[in-house]
């Protein structure tokens, strides 16, 4: 094939989508984007029930649009003999199925993965869920929040001696469904190198549990010694790394690498609060709360007008809480 005829990556993949709500349509807005044909498969009466969420204009959910669109879109009800024929029909035709009902809903249906193969045996079957299609967990019901429960990621959110404080993001649901998407995105590789279809199993649980670059590391490496625990607007292990106090709001600095804590203290007009690190990362690590001390008793602007060209000047990782530029700050 020439170069250049494809216009998308995905130009020419045909989806069969039997997703709701987030997570599983996460994987195919995500393949739609990058140019796959994506039929939407919707039960009826009710359809994708995220068509109710807000905002509504028009009686249309932007909510809805926001996760679907890019689709082809078709409503049947797969119990009736038609509705089972053109779902069949389909399967035989398509490349990738995914589906993210309730474990073992997609198998009532007559097409569980044994059966779509049979159908289709080069199809490429992707089951999103909340805690997998096996195990003890499976049959639990299950969103984005009770995934990252169970996934000891909302213990870590919030104050020290405070209720745990999930973000109100759908962070699970949609980081489930790009490991969604690069699984299949694997497959579609194994299958053009060897002909074979495969099933993939992802789920909220496997999703969040990556997320814990510190937490499952540090109790395995110490044997148990040290356990994770809610270190509120800061990291817990490197420091300054953390949600700092300002003139307008909050801003988040991560400098606690030697040379951006150097350039911190340049931009704070304290230039001497560098030698309390005494040029060592590691003390950034291992002394975390008495670099935060330091930071915040440091942490002021020459004045309130201070320009944001200072921190251009001497850049080093940082933002306003709220994504918008800011100047003065205040400890």
């Amino acid at each position: 094939m020439a170069a250049g005829s494809h216009r998308h990556v995905l130009d020419g993949v045909k989806v069969l989508d039997f997703t709701q709500f987030v997570a599983g349509p996460t994987v195919t807005k995500l393949m739609a984007e990058m140019g796959a044909e994506v039929i939407k498969v919707e039960l009826a009466p009710d359809g994708d029930r995220s068509r109710g969420i807000a905002y509504l204009k028009n009686d249309r959910s932007g909510y809805f649009v926001q996760q679907n669109r890019g689709k082809l879109s078709l409503c049947l009800d797969p119990r009736t003999p038609e509705g089972k024929e053109i779902l069949r029909g389909l399967v035989a035709k398509v490349d990738v199925m995914v589906e993210n009902f309730a474990p073992g809903v997609i198998g009532r249906m007559g097409l569980g993965y044994e059966e779509a193969r049979k159908l289709n045996p080069k199809i490429i079957m992707c089951s999103v869920s909340t805690f997998g299609q096996t195990g003890p967990l499976a049959n639990d019901p299950g969103y984005d929040f009770i995934g990252q429960a169970y996934a000891g990621v909302t213990s870590l959110s919030g104050e020290e001696d405070g209720p745990p404080y999930p973000p109100m993001l759908a962070i699970g649901d949609v980081s489930t469904g790009v490991h969604g998407l690069a699984a299949i995105a694997c497959a579609l590789f194994y299958r053009d190198r060897t002909g074979e279809g495969q099933f993939i199993d992802v789920s909220l649980l496997d999703s969040y549990f990556h997320y814990h670059d510190w937490s499952v590391q540090t109790v395995s490496a110490s044997g148990g010694a040290q356990r994770p625990t809610r270190s509120g607007r800061h990291y817990p292990s490197l420091a300054p790394a953390g949600m700092f106090k300002t003139r307008d709001g909050w801003i988040f600095i991560m400098a606690w690498l030697d040379h951006h804590w150097i350039k911190l203290c340049e931009i704070m007009g304290r230039p001497e609060l560098a030698k309390t690190r005494a040029s060592s990362t590691i003390q950034a690590i291992e002394k975390p709360a008495e670099i935060i001390k330091i930071s915040r008793i440091g942490w002021r602007l020459p004045s309130d007008d201070a320009p944001r060209s200072r921190r251009c000047e001497a850049p080093f990782p940082q933002r306003r809480a709220d994504g918008r530029a800011g100047d003065g700050a205040s400890d």
